[in-house]
Parts: C-alpha cells; structure tokens; sequence
C-alpha cells in the first residue's frame, strides 16, 4: 500500500462492526437453543475464522440482507469436527472457543498459523484444566495447537489471572455455561467486559465490574437480537489522522464506547485532542455514541502500566499521535504487546524510526519524542504482517514528505476490511 502526504480529512466516515462483539454475538448465539439475528457484523478474516469453525461444529449461519441469523444448537448439539479447527491468525478464536469447546462430549483440534502458534496458551489452558478440562497444548502446555477431549463434567472455581485479559476471561465464562458450580474470575485490572455484558442480556446469572466476574450456570439464556456497533479501535485511526491533519473534521456514528474500550478517547483528549462525544445511547447492554473530532495542537501525556489492558490495541495508533505532540510520550507496562500478531514494540519502534520518529524502545514500552511540527519522510517500512502496525504506519504516513510504501499491508483485511477505500475517499 502506498500513501501519500494529505492536506486534511473531513466528512462523515463508515467504521465497520466491532470485531470483539462480532466473535462473541456468534459464539454466543451458537450456545442457545434458538435463533439470533447478528447485525452490522464484521466480516474480517479473524471473525470469519470464528464463523467457519461454528459452521464445522454443526451450527447453522446465514447470511440474510446484510445481517446473520445464528441456529443456535446448544453445546450438547455440538457435531463433533473431522476436522482440525483453524484459526488462522486469530487470538480470540482459539482462546474463546477453547473455552467453549472443553465443555463438549468430543475430541478437538485448534491450530493457528505462525503468529498464533507462537503466542502464549498456558494462561488459558491452566484454568480450564483446574474446571476439570482435559487440554494439552505444545511446549508442555503453553503453546497451540491445543487439544481438548471435551468433558461435559466440568466443574465451577475461583480463578485468579495473573494477567489482565478479556480473551482468557471470556474463555473461562464460555467453559462455565456448562459447568457444574459457580465460577468467579479474579483479575489485576480492568479488562473489556463484552462477554459479561452479552451473558447479561441474554438472561445469564452473571454479576461483574471489570476486574471480578461471577457466572452462577443454570439460568436459560434467551435469544435477542444483536447490534453490533461500530468498532473502536477503527475509528481511532480515523480520529487521530483528524487531529493531525489541519483544517480537518469528521464524524463518526454508532461507535461502541464501553468503558473498558474507549480509553483512547480519554488519552487523546488528554493529549489536547478536541473530541466531542454526542447522541450516546444503549444497544443490547453496550453504549454507543457518535464521535466528532476537530484538527487539534497535541502535547505529550503518560499511559501507566493499569491503563494497558483497556487500551492495548491503541497503542500503535497512539504512538502516531505521539509523534506530532509537544513533548515527551512516556509507555509503560505494555509488555503484553510483544505477544501480539507482532512483536508491537519492536515494530513500532523499528519502523516509525524509518519515517524519521524519534522513539526508543523500552523492555515494556517506548518513549516518543515528539513535536508539533513534525514530518515524516519518505520511503518503504514493513507491518510484519500485523494488521494494527499497517494501519498505525499509514496514519503516520499522512504527513509525509513525499509517498511511504507499507509492505504486507494485505493484513489490514485481519480487522478491517476496505480500511484503505475509507480512507483514500476522506482525504483531501
């Protein structure tokens, strides 16, 4: 993908379904024993990983004027695969349907491509096994692929995470539906509670605030329509190419801004971003609002180590922030972020140095020192494959001297497919 220097960016943007809500709408769904309409899903690679591995497991998707309707078939329904389930790139369709899937009465296969298979699988495979799961996984239980001889036995415990993350939460909430006991999930901070929320409005006894959830089994979870809102950490990037760019102006409907999401918002009005949030309302127990944001004069800000796991995803984009605010940007704690699609902070530093940031890596973060005036220069940087670098080089690149070339920018379809076309229609 090549990107050149732009003056601005204005107009009303289109930001697809939330990726989150769009892997549990399905999943959930799948788990009752009736029909769901799914709104505004996403259809990305990562979300159709979860669709397809629904589909082998027997549970019936259609496709109906831009909407889904989800057969739920209940686990006890689940077919068992002949198959080995792929997740393709995808974290929270290995580690959520290793949830569900431990609850089963059969054998199953999970495997990831490189990325996934690399990534760290014991934090999920540690609690199943203490609910009873019968679950190995590569490297003495740390890595994918994951097998799991389902176990419809298993029983509800009090589990403490030694990492904050809502994919591990949300895989032991699913193993608890159809455990036999409650379960409560102790975590050090706050992580995003789309899970929680979803059990909620289907009728689920469930109880939570972001670092505690308690899921007492037994309830009948009942089917309701879904919307899903617009994504978030999509909009983001829009946001912040209207905050650098002068003489810009965009609005930005029915973006989901849960709590435990929109810290981005919180970060960049704290940077001096001029954000107006309107119109907020309640779809299915999650908040939408529209977001409107002005060219703005950013300074430098701290994100501490609590603040990581509801804004994580961000980073990359709030590095491109950082480049064009007065001062030092100090990121700490974010060490997580090394085991994502990437290595986040060596990619980030490596390839916005190219582009001329003055940025240094840290063990768990980074330090950008940025200015006002600052322009990118020209030439060729690498997204390594990870569709949140791509995107974060490619706002960077808006103020570039001449034209950047993102190499394996195909990724960005991970999240957000037509990001490009959106953005090439804004920009003036």
């Amino acid at each position: 993908m090549e990107i050149h220097g732009a003056k601005s960016i204005n107009g009303e943007i289109n930001i697809p379904g939330d990726k989150s809500v769009s892997h549990r709408s399905i999943i959930l769904s799948s788990l009752i024993n009736s029909n769901v309409v799914v709104e505004n899903f996403l259809f990305c690679q990562d979300c159709i990983k979860t669709l397809n591995i629904l589909r082998i497991l027997g549970v019936k998707i259609e496709r109906l004027n831009g909407s889904l309707i989800v057969y739920g078939r209940g686990i006890k329904n689940f077919r068992e695969p002949d198959t080995i389930l792929d997740a393709g790139n995808s974290g929270t369709t290995i580690r959520i349907m290793s949830g569900v899937l431990s609850s089963t009465n059969f054998i199953s296969v999970l495997n990831g491509d490189k990325s996934i298979n690399s990534r760290p699988m014991g934090r999920i495979i540690k609690p199943l096994s203490k609910m009873g799961a019968i679950i190995y996984g590569r490297e003495n239980n740390t890595k994918a692929p994951i097998v799991i001889f389902g176990n419809p036995g298993l029983e509800g415990k009090k589990l403490e995470l030694e990492v904050s993350s809502a994919q591990v939460k949300s895989c032991i909430l699913m193993a608890a539906i159809n455990a036999k006991g409650t379960t409560e999930v102790i975590s050090p901070s706050i992580s995003r509670d789309h899970t929680e929320r979803m059990l909620e409005y289907f009728g689920a006894d469930i109880s939570y605030d972001g670092k505690y959830a308690k899921l007492v089994p037994g309830r009948k979870l009942s089917a309701k329509r879904i919307y899903v809102p617009g994504d978030i950490s999509s909009a983001a990037y829009f946001i912040v190419a209207t905050l650098i760019l002068k003489n810009s102006h965009t609005i930005i409907k029915d973006v989901g801004i849960n709590p435990t999401r929109s810290y981005i918002i919180d970060a960049l009005k704290k940077m001096g971003g001029k954000i107006i949030v309107r119109n907020k309302k309640v779809l299915n127990n999650e908040p939408i609002a529209d977001i409107e944001t002005f060219s703005s004069r950013l300074k430098c800000i701290e994100i501490e180590k609590e603040k990581m796991p509801v804004i994580i995803d961000d980073i990359p984009v709030l590095c491109a922030a950082a480049a064009f605010a007065e001062g030092n940007t100090i990121i700490r704690g974010a060490g997580e972020l090394r085991y994502k699609e990437s290595d986040r902070i060596k990619s980030i530093v490596s390839q916005f140095g190219k582009l001329n940031v003055d940025i240094e890596e840290k063990k768990d973060g980074m330090i950008i020192r940025g200015n006002e005036g600052f322009i990118a220069c020209e030439g060729t940087v690498d997204s390594f494959g990870d569709h949140r670098i791509a995107m974060a080089l490619s706002i960077l690149a808006l103020m570039s001297k001449g034209s950047v070339t993102i190499l394996n920018s195909g990724c960005i379809n991970t999240s957000f497919p037509g990001f490009k076309y959106n953005l090439k229609e804004a920009l003036n």
